[in-house]
């Protein structure tokens, strides 16, 4: 494997806009090392039976029933907008006839 050198990581930091000291440069160069290393290693794995995935854990929607069910708040609901009209809402108007 060929190793990262010192320039690949200083331009990439400056692609990316980072200041980065000769500690950082020499701690990322091993650390982006490290992870092509891990990479080849997971190459070698054969995937071909292993269906395409977007996520490790698969995530379900859990909904609950739908059930009908009276309410009679509609005084209390009006109550709290900022005006009304009988049993509606008064808003603004917005559009002109």
């Amino acid at each position: 494997m060929t190793k990262i050198t010192k320039q690949e990581v200083k331009k990439v930091a400056h692609l990316a806009r980072l200041e980065l000291n000769e500690d950082e440069i020499n701690n990322h160069a091993k650390q982006l090392e490290n992870i092509l290393e891990y990479i080849k290693q997971l190459e070698k794995i054969d995937t071909n039976d292993v269906p395409c995935t977007t996520r490790a854990i698969e995530v379900f929607n859990v909904f609950r029933k739908d059930e009908k069910k009276n309410s009679d708040c509609t005084e209390e609901i009006l109550e709290l907008g900022p005006s009304r009209e009988d049993k509606y809402f008064k808003v603004p108007k917005i559009l002109n006839q």
